[in-house]
């Protein structure tokens, strides 16, 4: 039988952040220079995000982290690691875990490191860091999901990979905001996407995707996790999944018996795509904002390869205290500039001269 994992001390989020860039790429704009305009009015991604020119991964990994930091009101110099979990690292050889701490001021004292799970690198840092507090081995722990995410010009991908990030700070059970309940992870071999060295763009599996992939992770990973916790959805306040589409996250939280109220403040697709390794972890921040104490919350993360990361929290009063020291996730949502094909395609890249 699936055994979940409980920290030894109680832990929780003392402190969390987002970043989305406030560029956004129309989706009716994509499907005009590659479809001529058709179905422009019916698609369900209305705008993804996308990094400003002077933007990658790290430079929005900074940005989460630090309204993480003005929300746990502790010195950086108390943090003994820093995980980022993305698959844009700007380096192939160079981490970026290092620089964010050095920017940070957490810097030498500390543990940095980058992680890659495809779409939940976010939620693996995450559940590194709670375990590193859990097991006393550090007071906190800072663990970020973000991604720039690429998609081939004209490939249905373009129409969602978007940019963006979420930070978390792990600490104490007692000075938490939210507290972890427990998590479960569930992963396979599973060869639904993918890019090998040197490629640009990442492939598909295609029929790999939906069901081999997707669901069958995030259905066995909530699932297991739900059942030893003794809770079904009717208990959850929210929940969070991975949002490669519209259509995925709604087909299995009805699935699993959650309602569209209980998805709804996390959903974040339409406005600003798919984030990648900071997908459900932006849900979760949206969530977070607008959160009660007693409210029980679910993230359940899929990461392409496969795997699926569910986590279980429960909000406290201390989400009053911390909620408006930095800036919202709605509010990074609503301030949007809308570019053309041709700026984001110079701004990306994807117009390449010899």
């Amino acid at each position: 039988m699936a055994s979940i994992l409980i920290p030894r001390r109680p832990v929780g989020i003392i402190g969390y952040g987002a970043y989305i860039p406030r560029y956004r790429l129309p989706a009716r704009e994509i499907a005009r220079v590659w479809r001529g305009g058709q179905n422009s009015e019916n698609l369900p991604i209305k705008q993804k995000s996308v990094p400003g020119p002077d933007e990658d991964s790290i430079t929005m990994a900074m940005e989460a982290a630090q309204n993480a930091l003005k929300r746990a009101v502790i010195s950086p110099q108390q943090i003994r690691a820093v995980w980022i979990g993305s698959e844009s690292h700007p380096y192939a050889v160079k981490p970026s875990g290092t620089i964010v701490a050095q920017a940070l001021g957490i810097t030498p004292d500390v543990s940095a490191a980058d992680m890659e799970f495809a779409c939940k690198a976010g939620t693996e840092a995450m559940q590194a860091a709670i375990a590193f507090v859990g097991s006393e081995m550090a007071d906190y722990a800072l663990a970020i999901g973000v991604d720039t995410a690429q998609g081939r010009p004209g490939d249905a991908l373009e129409y969602t990979a978007a940019a963006g990030g979420a930070a978390f700070i792990l600490g104490p059970g007692e000075e938490a905001a939210a507290v972890v309940e427990g998590s479960f992870s569930y992963v396979t071999d599973t060869p639904d996407f993918f890019r090998r060295a040197h490629q640009l763009y990442p492939e598909h599996g295609h029929r790999f995707t939906g069901e081999p992939a997707y669901f069958h992770h995030i259905r066995n990973a909530a699932r297991t996790l739900m059942a030893e916790l003794g809770y079904t959805a009717r208990d959850y306040a929210a929940v969070v999944f991975h949002q490669p589409n519209t259509k995925f996250p709604q087909k299995i939280a009805k699935e699993l018996g959650f309602t569209r109220e209980q998805i709804k403040t996390g959903l974040l697709a339409p406005v600003i795509g798919n984030t990648y390794a900071g997908a459900s972890p932006i849900g979760l921040t949206a969530i977070l904002d607008e959160a009660q104490p007693g409210d029980r919350i679910l993230i359940v993360s899929f990461g392409s390869g496969a795997g699926s990361d569910a986590i279980s929290f429960t909000v406290t009063e201390k989400i009053h205290t911390i909620r408006d020291r930095a800036r919202r996730t709605s509010a990074y949502i609503k301030r949007e500039v809308i570019i053309d094909y041709a700026t984001y395609a110079r701004w990306r890249h994807k117009i390449v001269m010899h």
